[in-house]
């Protein structure tokens, strides 16, 4: 097995298995709405595409954000907080980062899984089963470089086995300079104000066994499902 990490979606590489990491927040809210009920949610790169797969679908809640803020118009912002409890089946999101991921990642991969701190054993075990090599994608911020997302993919490559590239030895190192998940996430400097709460709630190792996983594409966004 060969282990890379991908800072940001422009390095996107094909791979057998893809991992994406949006820490704050889309890949911790995902895995947070999927295992507390929602039976689908579909990654839409922008907000237009958002409003559009909607309409097609007839159903749907909109969530997302860009720079943080939820986005005017939609039913929920991108925290994990707000989607544990299931107020509908579907939920389409749009974030300023993670659900472009997310549509990067299907197009390179044959395989592509969330990972976050909230899943860390699972996500790993899961592309440990499945075998092959494993790029770990990180959103990263607007395109760059972002310590947060490098920090949680150094956690993950650290429970593979295989050969590392530096990008993957590179990621470890930065995971093993915090003692702590909060003091790892905490590094990177957030936009606005309130977010105390959703970065305490992504930094929980290992609360949910759940792996979403790349579905399909519909209409442009990339549905995720467990």
């Amino acid at each position: 097995m060969r282990i890379h990490v991908a800072f940001t979606p422009a390095e996107a590489v094909a791979a057998p298995v893809a991992i994406v990491v949006d820490v704050m927040r889309a890949t911790s809210t995902i895995a947070q709405a999927l295992a507390f009920g929602w039976q689908r949610v579909y990654c839409a790169p922008g907000i237009d595409e958002a409003r559009a797969l909607r309409a097609s679908l007839g159903e749907g809640l909109l969530g997302g954000e860009r720079d943080a803020v939820q986005i005017p118009g939609f039913d929920l912002g991108a925290s994990p907080r707000e989607v544990r409890e299931p107020v509908g089946s579907t939920l389409i999101m749009s974030t300023t980062n993670g659900t472009r991921a997310v549509v990067a990642a299907a197009a390179a991969s044959d395989v592509v899984l969330l990972g976050s701190l909230l899943n860390l054993d699972a996500v790993a075990t899961e592309a440990r089963e499945r075998g092959g090599d494993v790029v770990v994608l990180c959103a990263g911020w607007k395109d760059t470089f972002a310590i947060d997302d490098a920090y949680c993919a150094g956690r993950i490559t650290r429970l593979l086995d295989g050969t590392r590239t530096d990008a993957a030895i590179a990621s470890e190192v930065i995971a093993s300079a915090f003692a702590t998940s909060l003091e790892g996430i905490n590094a990177r400097t957030y936009g606005p104000p309130g977010l105390e709460d959703d970065l305490a709630w992504v930094t929980q190792d290992n609360l949910l066994d759940v792996v979403p996983r790349f579905s399909r594409m519909v209409e442009g966004a990339a549905e995720i499902v467990v």
